[in-house]
């Protein structure tokens, strides 16, 4: 019996796959290189197609529009090739490595340096704001209601332009002052003239000031009252002033009498026989307004002594207080002689006799003369 043997199928079934495999594979690789190449293509294509395209595109430099034609596709080429440098301070709209597309708006904000003085400090800054307010804001510079501001906050600030910024304090302190009394006298008719009398006692006021002070950076500029507050009144002193005429001290005198004092005035010394004070003065003449009496009367011009009135020389007296016949002397007028009386002329009185009636009336009353009564005789000069 023969023995037939069996084929080995396994083996070549395991050769047809491994050759499957291969041309899978080989394909496959193929098949993705192929891939990659034409997307890559595809985009360098597009990339192409759209660098080299014409794009219209505007371009805002600090608030100046201007509309531009340009292949570029980059925001940065585009700058360069329209020469607009962007500073480490600058603002841009958008990143400069963006992508740029037909009907862009890109606004460019260029820095200025400015130069600001504040809080003891001068330094440069730059800013991309309009308005001296904004570049201040900016900077977080913070400005108070009553701060100074040159040039004005609502002023368009410029390149290199300094912006100085006062600091204004203002401080209100009190102040207390003392007020002084005021002194106000009161005439009395119970008092003798001459004589004061405290009849209540002043006190001192007390004042509260508020006063006010400015200073720009830290140095007083102004100071002013901005209120006055009496918190205690000052209370007046009274005296009274005594307004009381002293009865008159008269002393008789007669061609008897010592000699009191020995006086000298200008070329003359003398001896008074006695020294009358605060004596009252008046002048008369020898017409009607003084004497009653015109020219035509048989007694004008003689006085009770029987002399005829002579100015610079007679004058009218109290016989009781000056004899009649005897001299004396006026202080500031010089010397008289009592050869007259008159009904109105009593105690500390003396008028005067002058030739011009006029003159007379002008002299009115003049007080407070010292009278010095010497005796029958003149003085002569030494």
């Amino acid at each position: 019996m023969g023995l037939i043997p069996k084929k080995d199928t396994h083996g070549k079934r395991s050769s047809s796959m491994t050759f499957a495999m291969r041309w899978k594979h080989g394909n496959l690789r193929l098949i993705i290189l192929s891939a990659a190449i034409s997307i890559a293509m595809t985009f360098m294509f597009l990339v192409l197609l759209y660098g080299t395209a014409v794009k219209s595109v505007s371009v805002v430099v600090n608030g100046q529009e201007t509309v531009v034609k340009t292949k570029q596709w980059v925001l940065q080429r585009l700058l360069d090739e329209q020469a607009i440098t962007i500073g480490p301070h600058d603002e841009v709209s958008i990143p400069l490595n963006s992508p740029i597309k037909d009907g862009d708006r890109i606004i460019v904000n260029q820095a200025i340096p400015v130069i600001v003085k504040a809080d003891g400090k001068t330094s440069t800054v730059y800013t991309t704001e309009k308005t001296v307010e904004a570049a201040i804001e900016e900077l977080n510079l913070t400005v108070d209601s009553e701060d100074k501001v040159t040039p004005p906050l609502n002023e368009t600030v410029e390149a290199d332009e300094q912006i100085t910024i006062v600091r204004v304090d203002t401080k209100v302190s009190e102040l207390e002052k003392t007020v002084p009394f005021s002194i106000v006298k009161k005439e009395d008719p119970t008092l003798e003239k001459g004589k004061e009398k405290v009849v209540q006692t002043g006190k001192e006021g007390v004042v509260v000031e508020q006063i006010k002070e400015k200073y720009e950076d830290g140095v007083l500029v102004s100071k002013e009252n901005v209120s006055k507050v009496v918190q205690t009144a000052a209370v007046d002193q009274i005296v009274a002033v005594g307004t009381k005429k002293a009865e008159p001290k008269v002393t008789v005198l007669s061609n008897s009498s010592p000699d009191v004092m020995t006086v000298t005035k200008g070329d003359y010394t003398f001896k008074a026989k006695k020294v009358l004070k605060n004596v009252t003065l008046t002048a008369y003449s020898a017409g009607p307004a003084s004497t009653g009496k015109d020219e035509d009367h048989p007694g004008y011009g003689i006085t009770a002594s029987g002399t005829r009135v002579t100015e610079g020389r007679t004058i009218a007296v109290d016989p009781d207080v000056i004899p009649i016949g005897w001299w004396v002397y006026i202080e500031g007028i010089g010397f008289r002689r009592a050869e007259d009386k008159g009904s109105a002329v009593k105690g500390n009185k003396i008028d005067i006799y002058f030739d011009s009636s006029s003159y007379a009336t002008k002299f009115g009353k003049k007080k407070g003369y010292t009278v010095y009564v010497l005796g029958p005789n003149k003085p002569t000069a030494s």
